[in-house]
């Protein structure tokens, strides 16, 4: 959490360096940004000087795509920087920092990546109804019969170890809790979309990879990769006769789930292939070392449409 923050600080940060000159700009200093803040300055110094040049070199490519991120209608039209709280993840808007012109209805979105390219992570219990919070629609009755005893069984043992039972003390988890979880998940995604063919394919991307378009800002040590994920058509427009530099092109939402089964060698992992060339692997697992009623799925992109507008930034630093 500290170094994802940290990296969402920096950018927020040459968002505000790099345009301060250019047009007005304020940054909205909300309790999202103060713990973003805090989290930066936890950080080495040699570590902030890695956000920071990643930031930098990230902004500048963003301003060459975005050119309303430099140009105002008028006076009153100012930029304004936010960092956006965790909470609006919750319901499908990953963007972590955002750039807003209200004059102008406008705003373009980022969703920072430190290390790593996981999408949303989502949670499995007897309380989180997944349907209902991805899809709208509630699971169907055999899910729960599959799900809930295992789940009982879990919050019975960590009843009565008073929380201190942990995973490693439980014998075939796998076999037990893995394995049994994921096939029912695997079968009430085919139901689902048996009953709702587009819908539930389009609004399981729509969830998972973000309800706003937006772009996704990922950091390695010696590069930083800029993706596009452009499906409403709403980034890289113009300003007047502004052109953006390079052409982002609109990505197609699938519109059916072409197939969902085990990954090969591995009994903790589905694969879901979609239509419009959207794969997904989603890894199950305990997000605790001790016992609750209540597994976490990480859920990686594994392919994406072709067109999706990817870049490579190589940075050189100092060492």
């Amino acid at each position: 959490m500290i170094t994802g923050k940290s990296f969402e600080y920096a950018l927020l940060q040459q968002f505000h360096e790099k345009l301060k000159n250019k047009t007005s700009v304020e940054i909205v200093r909300n309790s999202a940004f103060t713990i973003a803040k805090d989290c930066f300055e936890m950080v080495t110094e040699e570590e902030r000087g890695e956000y920071v040049l990643s930031a930098s070199f990230a902004v500048n490519f963003l301003m060459d795509l975005e050119p309303r991120l430099s140009n105002a209608v008028s006076e009153d039209d100012i930029l304004q920087l936010e960092i956006v709280s965790d909470e609006k993840g919750k319901a499908g808007d990953v963007r972590d920092v955002l750039a807003i012109r209200s004059s102008q209805e406008w705003e373009v979105g980022v969703s920072a990546k430190n290390n790593h390219n996981a999408v949303k992570h989502s949670r499995l219990s007897d309380t989180n109804d997944f349907a209902e919070k991805w899809f709208g629609i509630q699971a169907s009755q055999q899910y729960w019969d599959a799900v809930r005893p295992i789940f009982e069984n879990l919050r019975a043992i960590q009843t009565e170890s008073n929380k201190q039972s942990k995973w490693s003390d439980l014998e075939n988890k796998q076999s037990e809790v893995y394995v049994p979880i994921l096939n029912a998940f695997i079968k009430e995604l085919g139901r689902l979309f048996a009953t709702n063919r587009e819908s539930v394919s389009a609004n399981l991307i729509n969830h998972l990879v973000g309800v706003k378009d937006f772009y996704k800002v990922i950091k390695y040590k010696d590069t930083v990769e800029i993706h596009a994920y452009n499906i409403n058509g709403t980034l890289s427009l113009p300003f007047n006769d502004i052109a953006p530099k390079y052409p982002v092109s609109i990505i197609l939402l699938p519109t059916e789930i072409v197939s969902v089964e085990m990954k090969a060698d591995s009994d903790t992992t589905a694969i879901v292939t979609l239509d419009n060339q959207w794969v997904l692997s989603f890894r199950i697992h305990n997000a605790s070392s001790r016992i609750e009623p209540s597994l976490k799925f990480d859920i990686t992109l594994i392919e994406s449409p072709r067109n999706l507008f990817k870049n490579t930034l190589n940075i050189a630093y100092d060492k």
